[in-house]
């Protein structure tokens, strides 16, 4: 299989009703909402489901996830973490239940023999998790531009380059699965 077509799942991980902890899920939908992406691509919502997506995992050859990720660092910090280092800086510091579960989804593909052979995590420190309900702060929301360019210049290094869509895609065509 050549690099244009191996199997590529871009996944945002997240609780929505937790104000930060959205992060990952807001930015794949904003991704979905702008481009349009080859056949071999996949973008999807992972929310909180944790084990449930190993099998999304499994079947993938890269893999680019957004999330909210507790890094010790200033609220609205980008942090990009490639390869191997992904699992460690998802299990450090949970910033919710998910995170722990989505480590062990890592590690289950691993031993299966099915782990992604490029993995990006695009990962944002939060600064509100407690406001139940509450939208993304705006520090937080001002880093989803720059986590999409870093997806795309990703991507590119492997030959993926979606086409920007002209109008964008209605909020109602949602990723969720």
């Amino acid at each position: 299989m050549d690099a244009l077509s191996e199997p590529v799942l871009i996944l945002g991980i997240g609780n929505l009703l937790w104000a930060d902890e959205g992060f990952g899920v807001r930015a794949v939908e904003e991704l979905n909402r702008r481009y349009d992406f080859p056949g071999h691509v996949r973008l999807l919502d992972g929310g909180t489901q944790g084990i449930y997506l190993v099998q999304h995992i499994r079947e993938t050859r890269i893999l680019v996830v957004f999330d909210a990720v507790d890094y010790g660092l200033p609220p609205g910090t980008l942090k990009l973490v490639e390869g191997d280092d992904v699992p460690r800086f998802l299990g450090s510091r949970k910033v919710s239940l998910h995170q722990t579960g989505f480590q062990e989804v890592l590690a289950m593909a691993e031993m299966m023999g099915d782990k992604p052979a490029h993995m990006l995590l695009i990962g944002v420190q939060p600064a509100e998790l407690e406001d139940f309900g509450g939208s993304l702060t705006d520090s937080v929301k001002s880093c989803i531009e720059p986590a999409l360019e870093a997806a795309l210049a990703y991507l590119a290094r492997f030959g993926v380059i979606p086409s920007r869509r002209a109008a964008l895609r209605d909020v109602s065509q949602t990723l969720a699965s």
